[in-house]
């Protein structure tokens, strides 16, 4: 696919992995809506950069854990833009609690709902109108956590898996659509998510890392630029971690 005069839709995209995805997409020529849910500022600024490439932005706020607000914003965009061409779904939170004896219920169930169920929600709104067009792109920003457990905790850990199977599921499922499903499982990554790690857990994952090092937001766009562009990949999960699984 050339990405250039297609619509992106990024999730979670006010900062961090998805603030550099945007970015990037717009760079290579695409327009991009962004979602938010609470800073519309930053949101505003991410779509003030991306118009710097000579490309349409806009923001959308939505909690992408609740669908018929997923829904709405869909059907927005779509009125704004007119399509939807790409999809990243990226919108994720970092848990407060990492041990099973200490995380509580209400805890679990927000990380399921938002990493999750809401990548299924982003999904099930986009998805009618990539086959209205016979085409589509769709990137799952997964974690490293999601096939080796991570050091954040189980219910972070149990969301990563589910949407690395998700991904295998849907590859199968909408080929037949001519749009391709693959996810991207950073390691840790140099975010707003990872500063706000106490110090010693922070010093704990940067130790796990072969190259010694967090990788950067931009490394992980070039990674979804890759899997857009490629249109003989589907189903795959694309590592973006240092060399984190030779641990």
């Amino acid at each position: 696919m050339e990405i250039s005069n297609k619509v992106s839709v990024i999730t979670g995209a006010s900062r961090g992995i998805g603030k550099a995805i945007a970015l990037r997409l717009a760079k290579e020529g695409s327009h991009v809506a962004i979602n938010y849910v609470r800073n519309k500022e930053k949101a505003g600024e991410v779509a003030s950069l991306a118009t710097k490439y000579g490309v349409k932005a806009k923001i959308y706020r939505a909690d992408v854990s609740d669908f018929k607000s997923v829904k709405a914003m869909i059907e927005n965009i779509v009125n704004d833009f007119g399509r939807i061409d790409i999809l990243v779904n990226n919108a994720g939170i970092m848990p407060s609690h990492h041990s099973i004896l200490d995380i509580p219920i209400e805890e679990w169930k927000r990380v399921i709902d938002v990493n999750l169920t809401g990548y299924f929600n982003v999904i099930k709104a986009s998805v009618p109108y990539m086959i209205k067009n016979m085409e589509g792109k769709i990137i799952n920003i997964a974690s490293v956590a999601g096939k080796m457990g991570g050091t954040v905790g189980p219910h972070y850990a149990a969301s990563k898996a589910g949407i690395i199977g998700m991904t295998f599921s849907m590859a199968q499922e909408l080929l037949r659509y001519n749009i391709t499903v693959n996810a991207v499982a950073p390691g840790p990554i140099e975010t707003e998510l990872i500063s706000n790690l106490p110090d010693e857990l922070k010093d704990r994952i940067r130790k796990r890392v072969p190259m010694g090092r967090f990788g950067t937001p931009e490394e992980v766009a070039e990674a979804v630029v890759f899997l857009i562009k490629c249109d003989y990949v589907t189903g795959e999960v694309l590592d973006v971690n240092g060399g984190y699984y030779m641990d």
